[in-house]
């Protein structure tokens, strides 16, 4: 009895010792599969991160060059563009700046063909001088309109930036030293732009 005893407990044990031995083989088992695991996850990262590096890669040299020609071209385009449409415009401004400024003389025009047909049935040089008048009123009035105006040199100081001196008079007295004496010449401003100076005669 107490050899069979002693056969069973030497069984256990060695039945014990083979089942922590196959534990152990397991779990070495598990260890190398995740082992193998992390190498091939590792593996694709490394490869899926060279991947990433090649796609953003920078352009080489001659893509460069292509893609900043492509860009010029068309910003030339755009410019010539542009530039066609600003001259159509400027010609199309001048065309109606002037069609506007012939459109306001011809009242004008059409007052002088009048008083030139009722001057030869006329000998009444007061009603010619009076519509005469009349006439250059109107003509003054279409100046205005446009922005023309006259520049007063009515007891006016000489300034070069409205005048232009033609004669000097001399002996007039200290208070019409460099003053306007008469103007020879009527100037005329646009918008505030001398486009003829008057010609004057000043003191000295």
């Amino acid at each position: 009895m107490a050899v069979e005893n002693i056969n069973k407990e030497e069984m256990k044990e060695d039945v014990s010792a083979k089942g922590m031995e196959t534990s152990e083989t397991v779990d070495n088992a598990a260890d190398n599969i995740a082992d193998k695991d992390n190498e091939v996850s590792a593996d694709v990262n490394a490869e899926n991160q060279q991947e990433e590096k090649e796609e953003k890669k920078e352009p080489t040299l001659e893509e460069q060059v292509a893609e900043l020609n492509d860009k010029y071209l068309r910003k030339l385009a755009e410019f010539e563009n542009y530039r066609k449409r600003t001259m159509k415009e400027k010609a199309e401004l001048i065309l109606n700046g002037a069609a506007r400024t012939v459109e306001a003389f011809l009242p004008v025009v059409d007052d002088m063909e009048r008083a030139l047909e009722n001057a030869s049935k006329t000998e009444d040089i007061e009603a010619i001088r009076e519509g005469m008048k009349m006439i250059f009123q109107k003509f003054e009035k279409s100046l205005t309109s446009l922005g023309v105006k006259k520049i007063d040199t009515t007891d006016a100081d000489f300034n070069t930036d409205f005048h232009e001196a033609i004669a000097m008079v001399s002996g007039m007295g200290e208070d019409k030293k460099n003053k306007v004496i008469d103007c020879i010449q009527t100037g005329y401003m646009l918008n505030d732009k001398v486009i003829r100076h008057a010609k004057v005669a000043v003191g000295q």
